[in-house]
């Protein structure tokens, strides 16, 4: 079978998850599946603050 819908897509090299890249409040909000507010950019920073990208991690596979 040679047609293109059988073919598996091409992944990258190398996978990241994000956390291992700079990443700001807004990228920790939308992660949560939450559409940033200045409130939850705020608590965002403060988390980031204090966990480092322990805080995206969470909702990163």
């Amino acid at each position: 079978m040679d047609s293109e819908s059988d073919q598996q897509p091409q992944r990258p090299a190398h996978l990241f998850t994000g956390s291992e890249r700079p990443f700001d409040a807004e990228d920790l909000v939308m992660a949560s599946g939450r559409e940033p507010t200045p409130e939850r950019l705020e608590k965002a920073r403060l988390l980031i603050e204090k966990e480092g990208a322990k805080a995206l991690e969470r909702y990163l596979p």
